[in-house]
């Protein structure tokens, strides 16, 4: 329905006269001579009123109870209030303000000011209720757009989910170790991360990151599948010749990620190159292949590191049986299988019997 009526709050029948006179050629008149008859003429023509005069002394209701009606009510952002006063007060145009009043009109009445006030505050609410009405569809369009982006997030998740589960059941057939490793490597990766979020701020992991961080660990030993059988399967003692070779599937897992694999998540895509790289270095700069120390290893690299290490320790391997978790855990803090930063030790020793949960939910076969 088309705004196209003004309602006039004025006790004094001539100074009401006037003002719709003033309006009578452009706008459909309404007139109250109290404040309770015009809240009832404003209830029942709500959709055709296109802005309110309100007198601020009336009997009955006078304008400040009127807007006290109102308030909370969405009135006054839907419909424009102009105060009429005969007073000169700073105090009574602030508390009007307040309320959502937008402007005032003096008396005595000069038309030209008046019809120009009125012109203002119609055409600027209509340019207003225009703008919300776009805004809002644009916002619709928007959450739209955003809904449709999180299903395909979601199935490109899925995706890289199933891509990174595939190639890690490769590196499992090629390893003939642990089938469920790189399970567990995950999941201890998960429980770990928690720990440095609660714990250490300011690594500014996030939930979202942990993830990522658990996905790309998947991919850690990739490069394992460049490494001749006879050298990933050894049972006895490598040679140092050997030993190298072995070393070398961190870079080639990051070369292999880089080269052939194609994930739909660049940060995970990061996660799994760094991590493939560096997830043998030390926080003592012993490890491999590049020689870091201390936080020159990404908080990712380092958390699978540890959890690789425990994973290594409490699973059976060809060179070697499974330890009972509380003897790896002993030689993880006590830095048996290198050194690891305190903060990491911390953050692994608060999640200790959570990893033997871990540890029992995900058991490789006999």
């Amino acid at each position: 329905m088309k705004r196209d009526t003004i309602l006039i709050f004025e006790d004094n029948s001539i100074d009401r006269s006037i003002l719709a006179e003033l309006f009578r050629k452009d706008y459909k008149i309404l007139e109250a001579a109290d404040g309770r008859e015009g809240i009832a003429l404003l209830n029942s023509h709500f959709s055709s009123i296109a802005i309110v005069l309100l007198d601020n002394l009336m009997p009955v209701m006078g304008g400040f109870e009127v807007l006290e009606h109102f308030k909370g009510k969405n009135i006054l952002n839907r419909i424009p209030f102009i105060m009429i006063t005969g007073e000169e007060s700073s105090e009574l145009e602030r508390k009007g303000y307040e309320y959502g009043v937008i402007s005032y009109i003096k008396k005595p009445y000069q038309a030209d000011v008046i019809k120009q006030v009125v012109s203002n505050a119609v055409g600027w609410f209509q340019y207003k209720m225009q703008l919300e009405v776009v805004v809002k569809k644009q916002n619709e369009s928007i959450k739209k757009q955003n809904e449709m982006l999180k299903r395909q997030t979601k199935e490109l998740n899925k995706l890289n989910g199933i891509l990174i589960d595939s190639l890690s059941n490769i590196v499992e057939f090629r390893n003939l170790e642990s089938k469920q490793h790189i399970k567990r490597i995950r999941e201890f990766a998960l429980c770990l991360g928690k720990s440095i979020i609660r714990l250490y701020p300011e690594y500014e992991l996030t939930p979202e990151k942990l993830v990522q961080i658990g996905w790309a660990s998947s991919l850690h030993d990739i490069g394992k599948i460049a490494i001749p059988d006879n050298i990933i399967l050894k049972a006895g003692k490598l040679t140092a010749d050997e030993f190298e070779l072995i070393k070398s599937h961190t870079t080639k897992g990051e070369e292999i990620i880089r080269s052939a694999i194609r994930l739909n998540d660049r940060e995970i895509y990061d996660y799994a190159c760094d991590i493939a790289r560096h997830h043998h270095e030390k926080y003592d700069g012993k490890g491999y292949p590049d020689g870091l120390k201390g936080d020159e290893i990404s908080i990712a690299a380092q958390i699978v590191s540890l959890v690789d290490i425990y994973d290594a320790l409490t699973s059976k391997r060809v060179y070697k049986a499974a330890y009972e978790p509380e003897k790896a855990y002993q030689m993880v803090i006590n830095g048996h299988s290198g050194t690891f930063s305190p903060k990491l030790l911390r953050a692994f020793a608060e999640v200790k019997a959570e990893f033997e949960i871990i540890l029992a939910a995900y058991r490789d076969e006999d």
